[in-house]
């Protein structure tokens, strides 16, 4: 799976008619629906759309037959491999008729043409820990923490004798991350799943 880097778009003309996509990365729904709502354009015809994060997905056809725009931009986001992505295709009507098929390589087409061109990088595996850590403790491992590549400090709650660390960890190093963990506080912080 992948994950777009920044925000990109594509346009094409199909039979006179005009089609913008624009995708970008989302965290979250509540993202996704800010995303679809800041890129639809007024003026325009049609403002279709699909999102997918994680399990979690939704489209729109926004007035156009059912299954001719929103499943088939979700069909492009999924054969692209993407996660955590919404796409808006905006259509200006050219007065010809596409058909159903027509509408369906449209969309579909405008979404994938507009992922291809995309800046991407690989959404690896994680695992998510807490760590009981000793005021003496903390700078240290803060610094370590932050130094290394793959290690996300998401949280930081203190406590009467330190603190807590929300950390997200690559998968594939976890276990030498933890390692190092209890070697650098000789095994004084405490490491447990989330």
């Amino acid at each position: 799976m992948f994950a777009l880097v920044s925000s990109t778009t594509a346009n094409q003309e199909i039979k006179r008619s005009r089609f913008v996509a624009t995708a970008a990365p989302v965290a979250n729904a509540e993202m996704a629906k800010e995303f679809v709502a800041r890129h639809s354009v007024a003026n325009a015809n049609h403002n279709c759309w699909a999102w997918r994060i994680g399990q979690n997905y939704r489209f729109s056809d926004d007035g156009e037959p059912s299954g001719t725009a929103g499943k088939p931009i979700l069909q492009a986001i999924d054969g692209s491999k993407f996660d955590m992505v919404a796409v808006v295709v905006t259509r200006w009507f050219g007065g010809t008729l596409l058909g159903s098929g027509g509408l369906i390589r449209a969309y579909g087409g405008t979404a994938a043409l507009c992922l291809q061109g995309a800046e991407k990088r690989p959404i690896l595996p994680t695992v998510a820990v807490a760590i009981d850590v000793q005021f003496s403790d903390l700078p240290l491992l803060k610094a370590r923490l932050q130094a290394q590549e793959g290690v996300e400090i998401r949280e930081e709650r203190f406590t009467d004798s330190g603190a807590v660390l929300g950390v997200t960890i690559t998968a594939s190093i976890a276990d030498d991350v933890v390692g190092s963990i209890r070697d650098m506080t000789r095994g004084r912080a405490a490491v447990r799943p989330e």
